[in-house]
């Protein structure tokens, strides 16, 4: 399936003129986004740890040349640029269509392959090496966690007693059919150590944004738009004791939240549970 960029009309209407301004991508994927902006005029630094990407960014390089520069690394890396590098920084979290409908990166239940399942085919331990490796309890913690699932440690002790090699072998241990998605969500997350990503690259967007900068968010799951609101609130708080006349104006304003409308959910199965958040630095 091809790759569609979700809420990209949202992203676009929030961040507003960019021609001539720097926008980092941190999530390019299939360079949906990235194209987008160019084609307004914006200069665009992309991050994506997946090689797997490399070829579309050397294409859009190729049209676009100085304008577009794309760092192989993950997002988190943003804290290797300058305050005065970028204007603005968007995410699209999760995980794309490319990867999930590539049987041989193990993302997925519905095809066949190695239970993989790293962004970075090349770097870290994959999903097979975590049942391996982690304890039940530690394994139990991170389906609870990060799949919300009641029976965790009923489905971890199935899975440390049979170790899984491949997808079809992982979907086929679990008895509920329900929890099956939940659970190779949960390992995803923990074997990419997406939360952290999140919150690592965050931290640093909110000392590097310029003034008028904007930092938007696209996310897909109730943990990580939890991270991102959370954290948008903080930043847009004002600052010291509001009993205090020295109480100044916060640092942020919190912009206009955005879900899919019923034309995108009609041409985008997978935007159904898309939240779009956005600050702007004041």
């Amino acid at each position: 399936m091809k790759h569609i960029p979700v809420l990209l009309d949202k992203v676009l209407e929030t961040l507003g003129d960019i021609k001539n301004r720097t926008v980092v991508d941190c999530t390019f994927g299939a360079g949906g986004y990235s194209r987008a902006f160019l084609e307004r005029g914006a200069n665009v630094i992309a991050f994506d740890r997946d090689t797997n990407v490399v070829a579309d960014a050397e294409q859009l390089k190729q049209e676009y040349g100085d304008k577009f520069t794309f760092i192989n690394k993950p997002f988190s890396e943003i804290k290797e640029l300058n305050s005065d590098d970028f204007d603005d920084v968007v995410f699209d979290l999760g995980i794309s269509s490319m990867q999930i409908d590539n049987g041989e990166r193990g993302f997925s239940f519905r095809f066949d392959g190695p239970l993989d399942m790293r962004m970075n085919a090349n770097s870290g331990k994959s999903a097979k090496d975590l049942i391996e490796t982690l304890s039940e309890k530690e394994l139990a913690d991170i389906l609870y966690e990060y799949g919300d699932i009641k029976k965790s440690y009923m489905i971890a002790n199935i899975l440390k007693k049979n170790l899984p090699q491949t997808t079809f072998q992982l979907r086929d241990l679990i008895k509920n059919p329900k929890d099956v998605a939940p659970v190779f969500q949960a390992l995803r997350i923990a074997v990419n150590d997406e939360m952290g990503q999140i919150k690592s690259a965050l931290i640093s967007v909110k000392d590097m944004l310029k003034k008028d900068g904007r930092c938007v968010c696209v996310t897909f799951h109730s943990i990580e738009d939890r991270i991102v609101k959370n954290t948008f609130r903080q930043w847009s708080q004002p600052i010291g004791d509001p009993r205090l006349p020295t109480l100044t104006s916060s640092e942020y304003e919190m912009l206009k939240v955005f879900t899919p409308d019923d034309a995108e959910l009609e041409n985008n199965q997978r935007a159904r549970s898309a939240h779009l958040r956005a600050v702007k630095k004041l």
